[in-house]
């Protein structure tokens, strides 16, 4: 019997070396960058859009909340922390109406709130992204009388 031996380090044609050559990794980084450059601003966009509109429900919640608490107490809150934990002055007091993640707006300024208000009997309003009154675009003032 005829013995058979394989070399299985011998190829029919040499290998090339392994690796990307220069003007490959051009290509994927070029690639890369178009695609960086139409996603990002649009994501970006979003984001800002996004915390408005978590804004004005937050007020709409806060606002539901001293409610709450204005029907169980007889007079609406001192603070907003009045609706996290009971005040001294509070006997009927049936909280917490809020949490303590819906006090701060999502640009991490906490909501100011007017008692008396100026515009209502309570106001709430969040300054937006630049924390100043007034401002347009993501520096839009968000509040609870409009």
């Amino acid at each position: 019997m005829k013995k058979i031996q394989l070399n299985l380090n011998m190829h029919p044609r040499p290998m090339a070396a392994a690796g990307f050559s220069l003007i490959e990794l051009l290509v994927v980084l070029v690639i890369l960058g178009l695609i960086a450059g139409l996603v990002v601003p649009n994501i970006i966009g979003r984001t800002e859009a996004a915390k408005f509109k978590a804004a004005k429900a937050a007020i709409v919640s806060l606002s539901s909340a001293v409610d709450g608490y204005y029907l169980d107490v007889g007079s609406p809150p001192d603070s907003l922390d009045d609706l996290l934990s009971e005040p001294g002055n509070a006997p009927n007091w049936r909280g917490p109406y809020a949490k303590q993640s819906l006090i701060n707006d999502p640009w991490g300024n906490r909501y100011e709130y007017r008692f008396p208000g100026e515009h209502g009997e309570y106001d709430i309003v969040s300054f937006g992204a630049d924390k100043s009154p007034g401002g347009d675009g993501k520096n839009t003032d968000i509040n609870s009388w409009e």
